[in-house]
């Protein structure tokens, strides 16, 4: 791996989103991987366009797209995945729920060749503290029905970090255009049986609606529709 591409979808997230790019920009990546940031604002109705603006303009080397129209999550990182030059992709919510930093846990087992899909848990030391219930048997639920229908055996399907080859990511026809990306890529990275999978544990700081979560149980039910239609 050379280089890695960090696809950031944005919307509505003005109060993260400068701090986020400082924190990404900021990375060092292991085994001297080359770095390519770019930033999706999916017709952010807040602040966010002007927050990305005012960090960008002194680091011309972060791509910035502005889509002329709200679509979703899953819309803006087909946008992104276009736009990819790495030899890996990953995705960087524009929250601070996860740490960036951890990017360097996935990447290890692709560097020492045990993986070529790797999946950064939030469950896999055990409970995540501050998550209300009701999220946490919701990705439960989630992760445990994927791994029935998908035949794989992971503990968090619903996560952010999922590290995957260019070529297999550019390859695939994704449809989901909101959070129905999720299954939707975990349903056909596991009908290519020739990719060896890996888990690692991440840390993981939930937010709630207040906050700025989106995700809601609409997308929860949209999600079992996604892993039965792409899972069968």
């Amino acid at each position: 791996m050379n280089k890695l591409s960090i696809i950031i979808p944005v919307f509505n997230e003005e109060l993260t989103i400068f701090q986020l790019l400082e924190v990404v920009n900021n990375i060092q990546l292991n085994h001297n991987i080359q770095k390519e940031i770019i930033v999706v604002n999916d017709c952010s109705i807040d602040n966010s366009a002007n927050e990305i603006d005012r960090y960008c303009v002194n680091y011309k080397h972060i791509k910035v797209i502005n889509k002329p129209v709200n679509q979703g999550k899953g819309a803006a990182l087909h946008t992104g995945i276009k736009h990819a030059t790495g030899d890996y992709i990953i995705v960087q919510d524009a929250d601070l729920e996860l740490n960036p930093a951890e990017i360097n846990l996935l990447l290890e087992p692709v560097v020492q060749n045990v993986a070529d899909v790797v999946y950064g848990s939030r469950f896999l030391n055990g409970v995540v503290r501050d998550q209300n219930l009701l999220s946490r048997w919701a990705n439960a639920f989630l992760t445990k029905l994927s791994n029935l229908v998908f035949g794989i055996k992971i503990t968090d399907m619903e996560t952010c970090y999922k590290l995957i080859p260019a070529d297999v990511f550019k390859s695939l026809h994704l449809l989901e255009q909101r959070f129905g990306f999720e299954p939707e890529i975990t349903a056909k990275l596991a009908k290519i049986k020739s990719l060896r999978w890996k888990e690692v544990a991440i840390t993981y700081n939930p937010r709630n609606s207040q906050q700025g979560k989106k995700i809601g149980w609409k997308d929860g039910i949209r999600a079992v529709q996604c892993i039965l239609k792409y899972g069968f």
